[in-house]
Protein backbone atom coordinates (compact mmCIF):
# COMPACT_ATOMS: atom_id res chain seq x y z
CA UNK A 1 0.00 0.00 0.00
CA UNK A 2 1.14 3.68 -0.84
CA UNK A 3 2.15 6.32 1.37
CA UNK A 4 -0.46 8.51 0.65
CA UNK A 5 -3.51 6.00 1.03
CA UNK A 6 -2.28 4.96 4.62
CA UNK A 7 -2.02 8.65 5.27
CA UNK A 8 -5.40 9.27 3.87
CA UNK A 9 -6.81 6.36 5.75
CA UNK A 10 -5.23 7.24 9.27
CA UNK A 11 -6.47 10.95 8.86
CA UNK A 12 -9.73 10.34 7.80
CA UNK A 13 -10.71 7.84 11.01
CA UNK A 14 -9.49 9.97 13.13
CA UNK A 15 -11.90 12.77 12.20
CA UNK A 16 -14.31 10.60 12.19
CA UNK A 17 -13.41 9.15 15.52
CA UNK A 18 -13.44 12.69 16.94
CA UNK A 19 -16.55 13.86 15.24
CA UNK A 20 -17.92 10.58 17.12
CA UNK A 21 -16.75 11.66 20.11
CA UNK A 22 -19.08 14.00 19.89
CA UNK A 23 -22.41 12.13 19.58
CA UNK A 24 -24.29 9.65 21.15
CA UNK A 25 -22.77 6.92 18.76
CA UNK A 26 -20.29 5.02 19.52
CA UNK A 27 -17.16 5.38 17.41
CA UNK A 28 -16.52 2.17 16.14
CA UNK A 29 -20.07 1.95 14.72
CA UNK A 30 -19.61 5.32 12.98
CA UNK A 31 -15.95 4.42 11.59
CA UNK A 32 -17.59 1.15 10.29
CA UNK A 33 -20.99 3.17 9.12
CA UNK A 34 -18.68 5.70 7.19
CA UNK A 35 -15.70 2.75 5.79
CA UNK A 36 -19.27 1.55 4.24
CA UNK A 37 -20.26 4.31 2.04
CA UNK A 38 -16.78 4.81 1.47
CA UNK A 39 -16.23 1.65 -0.38
CA UNK A 40 -18.38 2.89 -3.00
CA UNK A 41 -17.10 6.35 -3.43
CA UNK A 42 -15.36 7.24 -6.88
CA UNK A 43 -11.25 7.43 -6.30
CA UNK A 44 -11.32 5.99 -2.72
CA UNK A 45 -8.29 3.63 -3.03
CA UNK A 46 -9.23 0.09 -2.55
CA UNK A 47 -8.22 -0.97 0.84
CA UNK A 48 -7.72 -4.81 1.36
CA UNK A 49 -6.99 -5.90 5.10
CA UNK A 50 -3.55 -8.47 4.34
CA UNK A 51 -3.35 -10.67 7.36
CA UNK A 52 0.57 -10.66 7.21
CA UNK A 53 -0.21 -6.63 8.31
CA UNK A 54 -3.47 -7.33 10.76
CA UNK A 55 -1.79 -10.08 12.64
CA UNK A 56 1.42 -9.32 13.73
CA UNK A 57 1.63 -5.58 13.28
CA UNK A 58 -1.70 -4.60 14.40
CA UNK A 59 -3.30 -7.07 16.78
CA UNK A 60 -0.41 -7.43 19.29
CA UNK A 61 -0.62 -3.67 20.02
CA UNK A 62 -3.95 -3.83 20.56
CA UNK A 63 -3.97 -6.43 22.89
CA UNK A 64 -1.18 -5.27 24.99
CA UNK A 65 -3.14 -1.61 25.25
CA UNK A 66 -6.02 -3.52 26.58
CA UNK A 67 -4.02 -5.81 28.69
CA UNK A 68 -2.41 -2.76 30.13
CA UNK A 69 -5.90 -1.02 30.63
CA UNK A 70 -6.98 -4.61 32.67
CA UNK A 71 -7.22 -5.15 35.99
CA UNK A 72 -4.66 -8.42 36.72
CA UNK A 73 -6.47 -8.68 39.91
CA UNK A 74 -9.69 -8.12 38.61
CA UNK A 75 -8.95 -11.23 35.45
CA UNK A 76 -7.82 -13.68 38.59
CA UNK A 77 -11.19 -13.31 40.68
CA UNK A 78 -13.10 -13.62 37.28
CA UNK A 79 -10.96 -16.24 35.95
CA UNK A 80 -13.83 -18.87 35.73
CA UNK A 81 -16.37 -16.49 33.38
CA UNK A 82 -13.77 -15.49 30.94
CA UNK A 83 -12.23 -19.24 30.73
CA UNK A 84 -15.48 -20.75 30.13
CA UNK A 85 -15.88 -17.35 27.04
CA UNK A 86 -12.49 -16.90 25.93
CA UNK A 87 -12.21 -20.69 25.69
CA UNK A 88 -14.87 -23.03 26.03
CA UNK A 89 -17.75 -20.23 24.39
CA UNK A 90 -15.14 -20.01 21.56
CA UNK A 91 -14.58 -23.57 20.77
CA UNK A 92 -18.46 -24.05 20.90
CA UNK A 93 -19.25 -21.56 18.59
CA UNK A 94 -16.30 -22.61 16.18
CA UNK A 95 -18.12 -26.04 16.07
CA UNK A 96 -21.89 -24.65 15.89
CA UNK A 97 -21.30 -22.06 13.39
CA UNK A 98 -19.28 -24.47 11.64
CA UNK A 99 -21.96 -27.47 11.65
CA UNK A 100 -24.83 -24.95 10.28
CA UNK A 101 -22.94 -23.60 7.91
CA UNK A 102 -21.94 -26.92 6.08
CA UNK A 103 -25.68 -28.12 6.70
CA UNK A 104 -26.97 -24.43 4.79
CA UNK A 105 -24.15 -24.40 2.49
CA UNK A 106 -24.76 -26.67 -0.65
CA UNK A 107 -21.24 -28.65 -1.32
CA UNK A 108 -19.49 -26.49 1.73
CA UNK A 109 -16.88 -29.47 2.94
CA UNK A 110 -17.27 -30.04 6.98
CA UNK A 111 -13.45 -29.25 7.52
CA UNK A 112 -14.09 -26.09 5.58
CA UNK A 113 -17.02 -24.93 7.34
CA UNK A 114 -14.94 -25.24 11.02
CA UNK A 115 -12.41 -22.98 9.24
CA UNK A 116 -15.52 -20.89 8.82
CA UNK A 117 -16.63 -21.14 12.56
CA UNK A 118 -13.17 -20.37 14.00
CA UNK A 119 -12.82 -17.60 11.57
CA UNK A 120 -16.08 -15.91 13.26
CA UNK A 121 -15.93 -17.29 16.87
CA UNK A 122 -13.97 -14.67 18.90
CA UNK A 123 -15.83 -11.22 19.95
CA UNK A 124 -13.16 -8.70 19.17
CA UNK A 125 -10.86 -7.04 22.16
CA UNK A 126 -11.21 -3.97 20.46
CA UNK A 127 -14.84 -3.90 19.74
CA UNK A 128 -15.37 -4.90 23.52
CA UNK A 129 -12.96 -2.73 25.00
CA UNK A 130 -14.28 0.19 23.25
CA UNK A 131 -17.82 -0.29 23.82
CA UNK A 132 -17.80 -0.87 27.47
CA UNK A 133 -15.55 2.46 27.99
CA UNK A 134 -18.33 4.22 25.73
CA UNK A 135 -21.05 3.09 27.70
CA UNK A 136 -19.51 2.62 31.18
CA UNK A 137 -20.77 -0.75 32.04
CA UNK A 138 -20.95 -1.75 35.41
CA UNK A 139 -17.04 -3.15 36.59
CA UNK A 140 -17.73 -6.97 36.63
CA UNK A 141 -19.12 -6.84 33.23
CA UNK A 142 -16.37 -4.86 31.91
CA UNK A 143 -13.75 -6.85 33.15
CA UNK A 144 -15.31 -10.24 31.80
CA UNK A 145 -15.85 -9.05 28.34
CA UNK A 146 -12.02 -7.31 28.50
CA UNK A 147 -11.03 -11.00 29.59
CA UNK A 148 -13.15 -12.68 27.53
CA UNK A 149 -11.19 -10.84 24.23
CA UNK A 150 -8.10 -10.78 25.56
CA UNK A 151 -7.69 -14.45 25.49
CA UNK A 152 -10.29 -16.30 22.88
CA UNK A 153 -8.37 -14.66 19.87
CA UNK A 154 -5.96 -17.31 20.51
CA UNK A 155 -8.48 -20.13 21.34
CA UNK A 156 -9.60 -19.38 17.56
CA UNK A 157 -6.34 -18.72 15.93
CA UNK A 158 -5.01 -22.01 17.02
CA UNK A 159 -8.43 -24.02 16.29
CA UNK A 160 -8.64 -22.21 12.91
CA UNK A 161 -5.00 -23.42 12.35
CA UNK A 162 -5.76 -27.12 13.19
CA UNK A 163 -8.88 -27.14 11.27
CA UNK A 164 -7.04 -25.33 8.18
CA UNK A 165 -4.71 -28.09 8.09
CA UNK A 166 -7.47 -30.43 7.82
CA UNK A 167 -9.30 -28.63 5.02
CA UNK A 168 -6.13 -28.42 2.72
CA UNK A 169 -5.66 -32.12 3.09
CA UNK A 170 -2.80 -32.53 5.73
CA UNK A 171 -4.17 -36.04 7.05
CA UNK A 172 -4.34 -34.24 10.89
CA UNK A 173 -6.23 -36.01 13.21
CA UNK A 174 -8.41 -35.35 16.03
CA UNK A 175 -5.80 -36.07 18.58
CA UNK A 176 -2.72 -34.08 16.71
CA UNK A 177 -5.65 -31.35 16.21
CA UNK A 178 -5.82 -31.19 20.73
CA UNK A 179 -2.23 -31.83 20.51
CA UNK A 180 -1.75 -28.62 18.31
CA UNK A 181 -4.40 -26.55 20.64
CA UNK A 182 -3.01 -27.45 23.65
CA UNK A 183 1.15 -26.78 22.67
CA UNK A 184 0.25 -23.42 21.36
CA UNK A 185 -1.70 -22.55 24.32
CA UNK A 186 0.74 -23.83 26.90
CA UNK A 187 3.67 -22.52 24.29
CA UNK A 188 1.96 -18.66 24.63
CA UNK A 189 2.08 -18.47 28.03
CA UNK A 190 5.40 -20.01 28.60
CA UNK A 191 7.09 -17.76 26.18
CA UNK A 192 5.21 -14.90 28.20
CA UNK A 193 6.09 -16.22 31.61
CA UNK A 194 9.93 -16.27 30.01
CA UNK A 195 9.93 -12.56 28.78
CA UNK A 196 8.15 -10.96 31.42
CA UNK A 197 11.07 -10.70 34.03
CA UNK A 198 13.60 -9.65 31.93
CA UNK A 199 11.28 -7.35 30.02
CA UNK A 200 10.31 -5.68 33.45
CA UNK A 201 13.69 -5.81 34.68
CA UNK A 202 14.66 -3.63 31.90
CA UNK A 203 11.97 -1.31 32.31
CA UNK A 204 13.29 -0.73 36.26
CA UNK A 205 16.55 -0.35 35.07
CA UNK A 206 16.72 2.10 32.19
CA UNK A 207 16.64 5.18 33.44
CA UNK A 208 15.60 7.42 30.48
CA UNK A 209 12.30 7.79 29.71
CA UNK A 210 12.58 8.31 25.90
CA UNK A 211 14.71 4.55 25.58
CA UNK A 212 11.79 3.17 28.34
CA UNK A 213 8.97 4.17 25.56
CA UNK A 214 10.63 2.69 22.78
CA UNK A 215 11.15 -0.09 24.58
CA UNK A 216 7.56 -0.49 25.50
CA UNK A 217 6.31 -0.04 21.58
CA UNK A 218 8.68 -3.05 21.12
CA UNK A 219 7.26 -5.41 23.85
CA UNK A 220 4.56 -6.49 22.04
CA UNK A 221 5.91 -7.08 18.79
CA UNK A 222 8.75 -9.44 20.09
CA UNK A 223 6.53 -11.12 22.64
CA UNK A 224 4.38 -12.25 19.56
CA UNK A 225 6.78 -12.97 17.08
CA UNK A 226 9.29 -14.67 19.76
CA UNK A 227 5.61 -16.92 20.57
CA UNK A 228 5.10 -17.36 16.90
CA UNK A 229 8.54 -18.31 16.17
CA UNK A 230 8.24 -21.96 18.54
CA UNK A 231 4.74 -22.20 17.13
CA UNK A 232 3.28 -21.19 20.20
CA UNK A 233 0.14 -18.61 20.41
CA UNK A 234 1.84 -15.14 20.03
CA UNK A 235 -1.61 -13.48 21.45
CA UNK A 236 -1.06 -15.41 24.85
CA UNK A 237 2.59 -14.56 25.08
CA UNK A 238 1.48 -10.68 24.35
CA UNK A 239 -0.89 -10.54 26.74
CA UNK A 240 0.85 -12.43 29.45
CA UNK A 241 3.74 -9.89 28.96
CA UNK A 242 1.21 -6.98 29.54
CA UNK A 243 -0.89 -8.21 32.15
CA UNK A 244 2.89 -8.55 34.43
CA UNK A 245 3.98 -5.08 33.26
CA UNK A 246 0.88 -3.36 33.61
CA UNK A 247 0.50 -5.09 37.40
CA UNK A 248 4.09 -3.96 37.82
CA UNK A 249 3.81 -0.16 36.93
CA UNK A 250 4.10 1.65 39.69
CA UNK A 251 7.67 0.38 39.69
CA UNK A 252 8.68 2.56 36.99
CA UNK A 253 9.83 6.20 37.50
CA UNK A 254 7.02 9.01 37.08
CA UNK A 255 8.33 10.72 33.69
CA UNK A 256 8.14 7.11 32.03
CA UNK A 257 4.52 6.33 33.49
CA UNK A 258 3.51 10.03 32.46
CA UNK A 259 4.85 9.72 28.86
CA UNK A 260 4.10 6.04 28.57
CA UNK A 261 -0.16 6.50 29.01
CA UNK A 262 0.20 9.46 26.13
CA UNK A 263 2.23 7.35 23.92
CA UNK A 264 -0.37 4.24 24.02
CA UNK A 265 -3.42 6.64 24.09
CA UNK A 266 -2.44 8.15 20.62
CA UNK A 267 -1.26 4.58 19.35
CA UNK A 268 -4.62 3.27 20.72
CA UNK A 269 -6.53 5.66 19.76
CA UNK A 270 -4.99 5.56 15.85
CA UNK A 271 -5.14 1.98 15.38
CA UNK A 272 -8.70 1.53 16.48
CA UNK A 273 -10.18 4.08 14.61
CA UNK A 274 -8.32 2.81 11.55
CA UNK A 275 -9.30 -1.11 11.72
CA UNK A 276 -12.87 0.45 12.29
CA UNK A 277 -12.38 2.28 9.26
CA UNK A 278 -10.76 -1.01 7.46
CA UNK A 279 -13.86 -2.99 8.55
CA UNK A 280 -16.37 -0.57 6.17
CA UNK A 281 -13.69 -0.07 3.62
CA UNK A 282 -14.20 -3.92 2.70
CA UNK A 283 -17.57 -4.20 1.39
CA UNK A 284 -17.03 -3.33 -2.18
CA UNK A 285 -14.25 -5.64 -1.99
CA UNK A 286 -16.14 -8.80 -0.73
CA UNK A 287 -19.18 -8.54 -2.83
CA UNK A 288 -16.94 -8.61 -5.84
CA UNK A 289 -15.36 -11.01 -4.93
CA UNK A 290 -18.36 -13.55 -4.55
CA UNK A 291 -18.31 -15.51 -7.91
CA UNK A 292 -20.48 -18.22 -8.88
CA UNK A 293 -22.81 -17.09 -5.48
CA UNK A 294 -25.65 -14.66 -6.28
CA UNK A 295 -26.19 -11.75 -3.73
CA UNK A 296 -29.63 -13.33 -2.98
CA UNK A 297 -28.13 -16.59 -2.02
CA UNK A 298 -25.43 -14.75 -0.13
CA UNK A 299 -27.63 -12.66 1.63
CA UNK A 300 -29.60 -15.95 3.03
CA UNK A 301 -26.69 -17.64 3.89
CA UNK A 302 -25.67 -14.35 5.91
CA UNK A 303 -28.77 -13.95 8.09
CA UNK A 304 -28.83 -18.04 9.06
CA UNK A 305 -24.92 -17.34 10.20
CA UNK A 306 -25.60 -14.19 11.68
CA UNK A 307 -28.50 -15.52 13.63
CA UNK A 308 -26.51 -18.83 14.66
CA UNK A 309 -23.34 -16.70 15.94
CA UNK A 310 -25.59 -14.35 18.38
CA UNK A 311 -28.39 -17.09 19.56
CA UNK A 312 -25.02 -19.54 19.99
CA UNK A 313 -23.99 -17.26 22.16
CA UNK A 314 -26.93 -16.73 24.70
CA UNK A 315 -26.96 -21.32 24.71
CA UNK A 316 -23.68 -20.72 26.14
CA UNK A 317 -23.42 -17.70 28.11
CA UNK A 318 -27.00 -19.02 30.31
CA UNK A 319 -25.77 -22.37 31.15
CA UNK A 320 -22.31 -21.13 32.30
CA UNK A 321 -23.36 -18.63 34.33
CA UNK A 322 -25.63 -20.74 36.23
CA UNK A 323 -25.07 -24.05 35.74
CA UNK A 324 -21.66 -23.52 38.11
CA UNK A 325 -23.61 -22.48 41.07
CA UNK A 326 -24.71 -25.68 41.63
CA UNK A 327 -21.52 -26.20 43.27
CA UNK A 328 -21.43 -25.12 47.06
CA UNK A 329 -17.99 -23.86 47.03
CA UNK A 330 -18.79 -21.74 43.87
CA UNK A 331 -21.74 -20.35 45.83
CA UNK A 332 -19.54 -19.49 48.62
CA UNK A 333 -16.55 -18.02 46.48
CA UNK A 334 -18.89 -15.99 43.74
CA UNK A 335 -21.79 -13.29 44.76
CA UNK A 336 -24.72 -13.85 43.46
CA UNK A 337 -25.02 -13.84 39.62
CA UNK A 338 -27.90 -10.97 38.74
CA UNK A 339 -30.17 -12.49 35.32
CA UNK A 340 -29.56 -9.53 34.08
CA UNK A 341 -25.36 -9.84 33.87
CA UNK A 342 -25.29 -12.83 30.79
CA UNK A 343 -28.32 -10.73 29.13
CA UNK A 344 -25.56 -8.46 28.96
CA UNK A 345 -22.33 -10.02 28.38
CA UNK A 346 -24.36 -12.61 25.67
CA UNK A 347 -25.62 -9.43 23.59
CA UNK A 348 -22.02 -7.94 23.39
CA UNK A 349 -20.36 -10.35 21.38
CA UNK A 350 -19.29 -8.10 18.62
CA UNK A 351 -16.80 -9.05 16.18
CA UNK A 352 -14.12 -7.46 14.61
CA UNK A 353 -10.71 -7.48 12.79
CA UNK A 354 -9.70 -10.03 14.12
CA UNK A 355 -12.09 -12.17 12.26
CA UNK A 356 -11.65 -10.48 8.94
CA UNK A 357 -7.67 -10.80 8.98
CA UNK A 358 -8.26 -14.88 9.87
CA UNK A 359 -10.67 -15.00 6.91
CA UNK A 360 -7.94 -13.06 4.52
CA UNK A 361 -5.04 -15.53 5.38
CA UNK A 362 -7.74 -18.42 3.96
CA UNK A 363 -5.41 -20.31 1.10
CA UNK A 364 -6.52 -19.92 -2.33
CA UNK A 365 -5.50 -23.71 -3.12
CA UNK A 366 -6.02 -26.91 -1.35
CA UNK A 367 -3.06 -29.57 -1.20
CA UNK A 368 -4.36 -31.13 -4.51
CA UNK A 369 -4.22 -27.72 -6.62
CA UNK A 370 -8.08 -26.94 -6.37
CA UNK A 371 -9.50 -24.02 -4.88
CA UNK A 372 -10.23 -24.08 -1.48
CA UNK A 373 -13.93 -24.42 -1.24
CA UNK A 374 -16.17 -21.28 -1.26
CA UNK A 375 -13.92 -19.17 -0.01
CA UNK A 376 -14.78 -15.89 -1.42
CA UNK A 377 -18.10 -16.87 -0.04
CA UNK A 378 -16.58 -17.19 4.01
CA UNK A 379 -14.88 -14.26 3.53
CA UNK A 380 -18.48 -12.25 2.87
CA UNK A 381 -20.12 -14.40 5.48
CA UNK A 382 -17.16 -13.16 8.00
CA UNK A 383 -17.81 -9.10 6.97
CA UNK A 384 -21.55 -9.40 7.03
CA UNK A 385 -21.27 -11.11 10.58
CA UNK A 386 -18.37 -8.48 11.44
CA UNK A 387 -20.92 -5.71 10.25
CA UNK A 388 -23.94 -7.44 11.54
CA UNK A 389 -22.93 -7.69 15.20
CA UNK A 390 -20.98 -4.08 15.22
CA UNK A 391 -24.22 -2.64 14.17
CA UNK A 392 -27.26 -4.37 15.56
CA UNK A 393 -25.61 -5.30 18.78
CA UNK A 394 -23.78 -2.43 19.22
CA UNK A 395 -26.20 0.04 18.08
CA UNK A 396 -29.00 -2.07 20.54
CA UNK A 397 -26.26 -2.43 23.68
CA UNK A 398 -27.11 0.92 24.94
CA UNK A 399 -30.73 0.73 25.13
CA UNK A 400 -30.63 -2.52 26.43
CA UNK A 401 -28.37 -1.17 29.34
CA UNK A 402 -30.87 1.28 30.18
CA UNK A 403 -34.07 -1.00 30.02
CA UNK A 404 -31.88 -3.67 32.15
CA UNK A 405 -31.47 -0.45 34.86
CA UNK A 406 -28.42 -1.80 35.63
CA UNK A 407 -26.79 -0.89 38.96
CA UNK A 408 -24.04 1.86 38.79
CA UNK A 409 -21.49 2.72 40.59
CA UNK A 410 -21.91 5.10 43.12
CA UNK A 411 -19.49 8.41 42.39
CA UNK A 412 -19.84 9.14 46.23
CA UNK A 413 -19.09 5.97 47.48
CA UNK A 414 -15.90 5.46 44.82
CA UNK A 415 -15.07 9.11 46.31
CA UNK A 416 -15.21 7.51 49.79
CA UNK A 417 -12.81 4.87 49.13
CA UNK A 418 -10.36 7.41 47.59
CA UNK A 419 -10.38 9.83 50.07
CA UNK A 420 -9.80 6.76 52.80
CA UNK A 421 -7.08 5.58 50.86
CA UNK A 422 -5.41 9.19 50.61
CA UNK A 423 -5.96 9.76 53.91
CA UNK A 424 -3.67 6.45 55.00
CA UNK A 425 -1.14 7.65 52.43
CA UNK A 426 -1.05 11.12 53.70
CA UNK A 427 -0.36 9.86 57.29
CA UNK A 428 2.31 7.43 56.13
CA UNK A 429 3.58 10.50 54.05
CA UNK A 430 3.79 13.09 56.71
CA UNK A 431 5.13 10.32 59.30
CA UNK A 432 7.85 9.87 56.59
CA UNK A 433 8.65 14.00 56.52
CA UNK A 434 9.16 14.18 60.00
CA UNK A 435 11.61 11.57 60.38
CA UNK A 436 13.40 12.84 56.86
CA UNK A 437 13.23 16.45 59.07
CA UNK A 438 14.86 15.14 62.14
CA UNK A 439 17.61 14.81 60.43
CA UNK A 440 19.88 17.98 59.83
CA UNK A 441 21.05 17.45 56.92
CA UNK A 442 17.52 17.79 55.59
CA UNK A 443 16.91 20.95 56.80
CA UNK A 444 14.63 23.06 54.97
CA UNK A 445 14.13 27.03 55.31
CA UNK A 446 10.60 27.34 56.54
CA UNK A 447 8.87 29.06 53.80
CA UNK A 448 9.81 25.38 51.89
CA UNK A 449 8.56 23.34 54.39
CA UNK A 450 5.55 25.18 54.85
CA UNK A 451 4.75 24.30 51.14
CA UNK A 452 5.50 21.11 51.14
CA UNK A 453 3.23 21.06 54.06
CA UNK A 454 0.86 22.31 52.30
CA UNK A 455 0.94 19.79 49.41
CA UNK A 456 0.44 17.14 51.76
CA UNK A 457 -2.49 18.57 53.31
CA UNK A 458 -4.05 19.82 50.03
CA UNK A 459 -3.73 15.97 48.59
CA UNK A 460 -5.43 14.04 51.75
CA UNK A 461 -8.01 17.16 51.74
CA UNK A 462 -8.94 17.01 48.11
CA UNK A 463 -11.47 13.97 47.81
CA UNK A 464 -13.20 15.00 50.68
CA UNK A 465 -13.61 18.51 49.56
CA UNK A 466 -15.47 16.66 46.48
CA UNK A 467 -18.00 14.95 49.19
CA UNK A 468 -18.74 18.41 50.82
CA UNK A 469 -20.97 21.23 49.93
CA UNK A 470 -21.40 22.72 46.47
CA UNK A 471 -20.88 26.59 44.87
CA UNK A 472 -24.11 27.64 45.09
CA UNK A 473 -23.10 29.98 42.13
CA UNK A 474 -21.20 27.88 40.20
CA UNK A 475 -22.55 24.48 41.06
CA UNK A 476 -18.55 23.77 41.60
CA UNK A 477 -17.23 21.89 44.79
CA UNK A 478 -14.25 23.01 46.35
CA UNK A 479 -12.20 21.22 44.46
CA UNK A 480 -13.58 21.91 41.32
CA UNK A 481 -12.93 25.58 41.86
CA UNK A 482 -9.05 25.24 43.29
CA UNK A 483 -8.62 23.21 40.21
CA UNK A 484 -10.21 25.93 38.05
CA UNK A 485 -8.73 28.64 39.66
CA UNK A 486 -5.53 26.67 39.47
CA UNK A 487 -5.52 26.71 35.33
CA UNK A 488 -6.39 30.69 35.15
CA UNK A 489 -3.49 31.76 37.48
CA UNK A 490 -0.84 29.46 35.55
CA UNK A 491 -2.49 30.20 31.96
CA UNK A 492 -1.52 33.39 33.46
CA UNK A 493 1.72 33.42 34.02
CA UNK A 494 1.85 31.15 30.94
CA UNK A 495 0.93 33.73 28.76
CA UNK A 496 3.91 36.90 30.55
CA UNK A 497 6.48 34.24 29.16
CA UNK A 498 5.19 34.31 25.48
CA UNK A 499 5.03 37.65 25.86
CA UNK A 500 8.87 37.85 27.30
CA UNK A 501 9.98 35.45 24.75
CA UNK A 502 8.13 37.89 21.93
CA UNK A 503 9.90 40.76 23.18
CA UNK A 504 13.61 39.12 23.04
CA UNK A 505 13.61 39.50 26.71
CA UNK A 506 14.16 35.49 27.16
CA UNK A 507 15.01 33.17 24.37
CA UNK A 508 12.96 30.23 23.19
CA UNK A 509 15.10 27.33 25.13
CA UNK A 510 14.16 29.32 28.28
CA UNK A 511 10.43 29.76 27.74
CA UNK A 512 9.87 26.02 27.58
CA UNK A 513 11.73 25.35 30.00
CA UNK A 514 9.44 27.90 31.85
CA UNK A 515 6.23 26.59 30.46
CA UNK A 516 7.33 22.96 31.06
CA UNK A 517 7.53 23.87 34.66
CA UNK A 518 3.68 25.18 34.70
CA UNK A 519 2.59 22.18 32.16
CA UNK A 520 3.84 19.92 35.09
CA UNK A 521 2.02 22.03 37.89
CA UNK A 522 -1.11 22.02 35.91
CA UNK A 523 -1.15 18.21 35.67
CA UNK A 524 -0.71 18.11 39.53
CA UNK A 525 -3.25 20.38 40.24
CA UNK A 526 -5.75 19.24 37.89
CA UNK A 527 -6.99 15.46 37.34
CA UNK A 528 -8.18 15.13 33.85
CA UNK A 529 -12.21 13.24 33.58
CA UNK A 530 -12.23 10.10 32.06
CA UNK A 531 -12.84 9.60 28.57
Amino acid sequence: MEALPVVALVAASAAVAGIARRTPVPAPLLLVAVGLVASYVPGVPEYTLDPHVVLPLILPPLLHIAALDSSYLDLRANIRPIALLSVGYTLFATLLVGWVAHLVIPGLPLTAALVFGAVVAPPDAVAATAVARKLRLPSRITTILQGESLVNDATAITAYRVALAAAVGEGITWGEGVGMFLVAAAGGIGVGLVLMVPIHWLRTHVREPLLQNTLSLLIPFVAYAAAEHVHASGVLAVVVVALFIGHRSWQVDFATRLQEEAVWRMVAFILESAVFALIGLQLAHVVRKLGSFSVKEAAWYAVVIFAVVVVSRFVWVFPGAFLPRLSKRVRERDPGVDWRTPVIVGWAGMRGVVSLAIAFSIPMFVAGGEPFPARNLILFLTFTTVIGTLVVQGLTLPALIRALKLPERDPQSVTLAEAQAQLEASGAAEQRLEELLADPRNALPDPLLDRLRTVLERRRNSPWERLGAVNPVTGESADDTYRRLTREVIQAEREVFVRLRDERRIDDEMMRALLRRLDLEEAAAYREAAD
